[in-house]
């Protein structure tokens, strides 16, 4: 087993899965956690030497510049005129994290590995 694969894959699907949770619970702390989680994969992203590895980054970086503009302007902007795109923000960082996911999963059916 890849253990370098389960981490990054592990904190792309939690930053997912946070950003998912800020859209039901619109909390300053919700949109901290996912934008850290998401920085922390994209971290784990530099180091991959696969197939996929430029397009694995470059989903986890877009997610990155989603999320982060999202919270700076939640946490200091006026939330209520800015809520719409925040929650944009937050929905594009969801469709690269799922996009991220997708590439994954094609690189690992791709590759071969032994048991």
């Amino acid at each position: 087993m890849n253990w370098g694969k389960v981490f990054y894959i592990f904190f792309t699907l939690m930053s997912l899965t946070t950003s998912v949770a800020f859209l039901f619970e619109h909390s300053a702390t919700a949109l901290f956690a996912a934008a850290s989680i998401n920085f922390i994969s994209s971290i784990l992203k530099l180091g991959v030497r696969n197939l996929l590895a430029a397009e694995l980054l470059a989903g986890s970086l877009v997610a990155d510049l989603h999320l982060l503009p999202a919270f700076f302007m939640f946490q200091f902007g006026n939330t209520a005129s800015n809520e719409d795109l925040i929650k944009g923000l937050v929905a594009g960082a969801i469709i690269a994290n799922l996009y991220t996911l997708v590439v994954s999963i094609v690189e690992s059916a791709k590759t071969k590995e032994e048991f």
